[in-house]
Formats: C-alpha cells, sequence, structure tokens
C-alpha cells in the first residue's frame, strides 16, 4: 500500500548529493557536543528544575532530572545507530522513512516541525521578555513590547531571530563558531551559580527526599490540567510521591530536547560514522551532569515548600531566600545568554526536517534549493526565520510550552522501533554505533517514552490531536502525491537526472 512505501537507505544517500539540494560538510566532534550543549543548557536549567521540585517532585527532582536523562540517552543511542548508519538530513522523518514507511514519516516530521517551530518561538519570546530584565540591572526602563498599529509587539524576539537567521544563511561553520563561543560562557556561569550556591546548602532541606503525596489544587474536576493517565485511570491527580516524582521526569524532560535537533545536522558532519556518535553522547554526558548539579543544589539551599510558594519559582528564588540576591542578577544574565544559542540550534533543526520533506517531494521542493557557494537551504531557512519571528512576536506562546515535550517524545518513540525494523530488515547495513541489548533497550526506550507521554496534560493531547489532523489534511492533499518515492514508482519522475548530479558532485 502507498502509505507504507519506504524510501530506501541508498536512495536516501544519493539524493542527498543531488546538486542544487545537497548541504556541505564542515561540521566536526567538537561542533556538535558544542550544538547539543547549546540547545539544552537555556532557561531550562534555571527555572525548570525549580517548578519541578516545588510543584511534583520536591528534593528528588534530581531523581526525576536523572530519569528523564536515562531515557534521553536511551532514545539518543538509537538515533546515533541510525545517523551513522544513515548520515542524511531529517533526523527522525529520514529514520521513519527508511523503516515505517511514507505515512508515519509525515507524522514524525510534522511532529519534529511542531518541536522545534513552538520550541524556537517560546524560546525566543523568553529571549525578549529577559533582555528587558537584564536592562534593569542597569536601571534602564526598557519595555518587551511596542505598540504597533494597536498590536502588542515583542520586538527582541524578531531581532535575535534576524541575526542567527542571517548567520545560518552565511554557514552552518560560521553559525556553529558563534554559538561554540556563547556556549563556553554560559556553562561558565552555570558553574559560577552551581559553586556559589554550594556554600548555602542544609541537609536538612533534603528530607523528606520524596515528599509524601498529596491532591493537586483542583483535583480531579480539572480535567484538563491533569494528566491523561490519571484521567484514563480515573486516579485522583496527585503532588510529590513516586507519581509526582514521575510527573516532574516529563516536565523536565523539557530540559533534554534537542538532541535529536543534533541528528537533524548529520548531512553536515564530516565523518559522520564516527562522529556522530560522539559528539552526541558527549554533549548528553556534559548536560546530565550540569543539570544534576544544579538541582542538588537548588534543592539543598532552601525548603521544597519554599519554591512551592512561588508561582514563578527559579534558581534565583533560592538565592533571594537565603540573602544572595545579587546572585539572581547573574542568573539573569546567564538566562539571557542560555536563550541565545538555543534559538538558533532550533532554527537550524527546523529549517532541516523542512529541507528534507521538501527535497523528497512532500513539500514543494523548490524550498529545499541550496545556495550554490554556501550550500545553505537560505529559502527555506528565511522562512523559517519569518514564521518563529511572528509567532514569537506577536502571539502568546506560553501555552504552547508543553506542545514542545509531546512532539519531542513521539519522535523518540518511533525512532526506538525503527532501530528493530532496521536491524531485522537490513541486517546487512554497516552500523559504526550500535545500540547495545537490542531489541530490549530500544522498546525500554519507546515504553519510557510513551510513558513520560501519558503524563502530559489532556490539554495539550488535545492539541497534539488538532495538529496531527491539520498535518494529514495536508499530506493527503498534496504530499501524497507529489511524494518522489510514489512518482519513481510509477516512472513518472526521471532518476537519471538524479543519476547525473551524483556523478557530478564526485567528479568535483
Amino acid at each position: 500500500m502507498s502509505l507504507w512505501r519506504t524510501k530506501s537507505i541508498e536512495d536516501s544517500m544519493a539524493d542527498s548529493l543531488e546538486k542544487g539540494h545537497n548541504l556541505k560538510r564542515t561540521l566536526g566532534t567538537w561542533d556538535l557536543m558544542i550544538m547539543g550543549v547549546a540547545v539544552a543548557v537555556g532557561a531550562g536549567i534555571f527555572s525548570v528544575g525549580a517548578k519541578a521540585a516545588g510543584s511534583y517532585a520536591g528534593p528528588s527532582v534530581t531523581l526525576a532530572f536523572l530519569l528523564a536523562a536515562i531515557t534521553c540517552a536511551l532514545a539518543i543511542m538509537c538515533y546515533a545507530e541510525f545517523a551513522s548508519a544513515v548520515p542524511v538530513a531529517g533526523s527522525a522523518y529520514t529514520f521513519t522513512y527508511a523503516t515505517l514507511g511514507e505515512l508515519l514519516a509525515w507524522i514524525i516530521g510534522w511532529d519534529l516541525i511542531l518541536e522545534m517551530l513552538t520550541a524556537a518561538a517560546v524560546i525566543a519570546k523568553y529571549w525578549g521578555i529577559y533582555l528587558s530584565s537584564v536592562f534593569a540591572l542597569w536601571h534602564w526602563n526598557v519595555p518587551d513590547t511596542v505598540n504597533v498599529l494597536g498590536l502588542e509587539v515583542s520586538w527582541g524576539p524578531f531581532i535575535i531571530v534576524a541575526i542567527f537567521t542571517v548567520l545560518l544563511v552565511l554557514g552552518t561553520k560560521l553559525s556553529a563558531r558563534v554559538s561554540g563561543i556563547i556556549t563556553v560562557i554560559k556553562v561558565a556561569i552555570v558553574l559560577f551559580v552551581i559553586v556559589v550556591g554550594a556554600f548555602f546548602i542544609k541537609a536538612e532541606n533534603y528530607t523528606p527526599f520524596i515528599p509524601e503525596s498529596v491532591p493537586t489544587k483542583g483535583g480531579a474536576s480539572d480535567a484538563w490540567s491533569q494528566s491523561l493517565f490519571s484521567f484514563m485511570t480515573g486516579a485522583a491527580p496527585a503532588q510529590y510521591g513516586v507519581f509526582g516524582l514521575l510527573a516532574g521526569a516529563s516536565l523536565v524532560f523539557f530540559a533534554f530536547i534537542g538532541f535529536d535537533v543534533v541528528a537533524t545536522s548529520a548531512e553536515e558532519v564530516k565523518n559522520p560514522q564516527r562522529t556522530l556518535p560522539r559528539g552526541i553522547f558527549a554533549g548528553l554526558a556534559i548536560v546530565t551532569v550540569l543539570y544534576i548539579a544544579v538541582s542538588l543544589v537548588l534543592t539543598g539551599m532552601v525548603p521544597y515548600t519554599v519554591l512551592a510558594d512561588d508561582p514563578n519559582a527559579s534558581l534565583a528564588t533560592a538565592f533571594v531566600s537565603v540573602g544572595a540576591g545579587w546572585a539572581a542578577q547573574v542568573i539573569s544574565v546567564g538566562i539571557l545568554v542560555g536563550l541565545t544559542t538555543v534559538i538558533m540550534v532550533l532554527l537550524l533543526g527546523l529549517s532541516r526536517v523542512l529541507f528534507s520533506m521538501s527535497r523528497d517531494g512532500l513539500l514543494p521542493r523548490a524550498l529545499s534549493v541550496t545556495s550554490e557557494k554556501r550550500r545553505t537551504p537560505a529559502r527555506i531557512q528565511i522562512i523559517v526565520g519569518c514564521a518563529v519571528a511572528l509567532l514569537a512576536g506577536l502571539t502568546d506562546v506560553g501555552i504552547l510550552e508543553e506542545m514542545i515535550n509531546i512532539g519531542t517524545l513521539s519522535a523518540f518513540v518511533l525512532v526506538s522501533i525503527a532501530v528493530v525494523v532496521l536491524r531485522r530488515t537490513r541486517p546487512d547495513l554497516k552500523r559504526s554505533f550500535r545500540v547495545p541489548l537490542s531489541p530490549f533497550l530500544p522498546i525500554l526506550s519507546a515504553v519510557l517514552c510513551i510513558w513520560l507521554m501519558l503524563n502530559l496534560t489532556t490539554l495539550t493531547w488535545v492539541r497534539f490531536l488538532a495538529w496531527l489532523v491539520v498535518g494529514f489534511i495536508i499530506y493527503f492533499s498534496y504530499g501524497r502525491r507529489h511524494s518522489l518515492v510514489g512518482l519513481r514508482a510509477k516512472g513518472v519522475f526521471d532518476a537519471t537526472i538524479r543519476e547525473e548530479a551524483v556523478r557530478e558532485e564526485f567528479r568535483e
């Protein structure tokens, strides 16, 4: 059936060399490692842990981070195996297309668009807000919005998105260098905060490590805000306890999104079979250590109840509570610096997913044209930049935060399953990295990701289903009819055009 037609790995590799639709390999292990740290270490390291500790897990938020990291690591192993075997742009979309068929590939590509578009818009919005906060440190009253024709427009997102859109159009390597410098600065700020905070730790604040479970405010009657698991089972939503810990893990998983974005750059990596696994795992290891250290300091400085009483709890809340308000200023600067590189990597990842889907014909192929000199998808990059800037500057994107998690987790589930499928369908394929204990670990990865998805709110699931409906409309009205895989099967697409492009590329 055409809905389940797959695109062979050989076709994916050949298409990546098609002149005018290909990317330049310029990234090394260090670039990938920095990219992973750049996208994962943002505002979340200063705020998500505090929110999870105060509202869900208490001091056991450290375990929530560890569980989220393990889940991410299992999924990333699956990504690493695929990326080393199929070093082509598109990440989970490309991997799914090669194993589970076109319809599921479209769904996962559509989910990745949801993840990266909403994440880039949300973070660009917060960047503008924190920029005004940093100005306030110098007593400069600069509002984060301006009135334009009766509309309240956040001006910060337009500036930061425009800067990185230009850099990405000029070249991925240049963008990676700028990102690397900023990433080193923000990691230094995080380490400074950890060291200073350690002097205020009190052991009694870690007790009880897993607080006793209590009903959440609003109870079971608040159907939209409770988790889908609670809604389906009829269990009363609860804070703290073991289920609170698991809910906290679902929330802090937001802090680990982005490593799948690194995999989207596979087509721009030198020696990808070796470089990709090393870069991805090194980045994940650094991020996990930083998050666990921050959460230990945070919950050791103040009782978790202090964080629970603050609706906008962050690491700054803990420092203000112990009389070190000056550190809150450092944290504000750290957040601004941290958000900067996250935006860049998300803009890169979103453009590469759209590039891959359009090169396959599921979206207009004209979008996948790359510049002759720099071989960057300038058209898509500019469109992505405009969409993110408009969404962040003109709308209230805060309601979309959990959509980022569900988009990421759904991609993780399918990639984990696809690894098992590819092992059976293509045992001959050369893999420089293999997930150990397969199929047990890939299946465990899928199960853990599904569990985290079930702990997201029912309202998030409803919005997710609405997004999928829109995706199905686009696929069946355009993508299915223009798919190159389908056209080749019918003999409509002239494969010799691609073959000549490949030969010309090799001659160069």
